[in-house]
């Protein structure tokens, strides 16, 4: 099983999510789980994704409101047994605080944990200081948030393969780090700006790789996963 890779079903189709999992399940950790599936078929498409073989659903809905909605938001989702959640750190530490909070009402054996966003990595230098306003550069404003974010209790961060060694520099051991944005060598893009290859971001310090099309549109499924079974030896 490749124990450091989860799948991305970014699709909206419940039949195709469906498939991908009854053949990825035996092979991969994790699937992650976001608006395209829960928008048209709701929170009970995770029940259904688990009786398909999802053992361990990754639930990126980036959770970014007022504290008591956000609480709601965690208390609703543990209901189907996320086993991981993302929320956007900059809704500040009241916000991570109401989440954190929520998530402990939850027994420790089923307890999601909660992943912190600081900087989608969809975004560029230019777009965050030129269009947002931030005046720290990306990996400082990066950097500040994912320790502020540690601080104030989550069990970990999204980050870019760009900026996993920094952050695991700041974090340390305290914090998981998972990486979207993992292409295999020669692999297209899309629409994300920051994206890395799978063994540098191990490397790096990433516990977990978030890979979608690479897999799911894959024309030849099974070299894939060969190519990232050797990537984790």
């Amino acid at each position: 099983m490749l124990r450091n890779v989860i799948c991305a079903l970014d699709t909206g189709d419940l039949n195709e999510a469906i498939t991908t999992v009854q053949r990825l399940s035996p092979r991969v950790a994790a699937f992650k789980v976001g608006h395209g599936l829960t928008l048209p078929h709701g929170l009970g498409v995770l029940d259904k994704l688990r009786e398909a073989g999802a053992q361990r659903i990754f639930l990126d809905l980036k959770f970014h409101d007022i504290p008591n909605s956000v609480a709601l938001a965690v208390r609703e989702a543990a209901k189907h047994d996320v086993w991981m959640m993302t929320l956007h750190i900059s809704g500040g530490p009241a916000m991570l605080t109401a989440a954190i909070e929520e998530a402990k009402n939850v027994s420790e054996e089923k307890r999601p944990l909660l992943m912190g966003v600081s900087v989608l990595t969809s975004l560029d230098e230019h777009t965050l200081q030129g269009d947002l306003g931030v005046d720290r550069s990306l990996k400082d404003h990066m950097l500040y948030l994912s320790r502020m974010g540690i601080d104030h209790g989550l069990d970990g961060v999204i980050c870019s393969a760009e900026e996993i060694k920094d952050i695991r520099d700041v974090l340390g051991t305290n914090g998981i780090i998972a990486t979207p944005g993992i292409r295999l060598p020669g692999g297209a893009t899309h629409d994300q700006r920051r994206v890395g290859e799978p063994k540098q971001a191990l490397e790096d310090g990433a516990d977990y790789l978030v890979i979608g099309r690479a897999l799911t549109a894959a024309s030849d499924l099974e070299a894939v996963l060969d190519r990232l079974d050797s990537v984790g030896e």
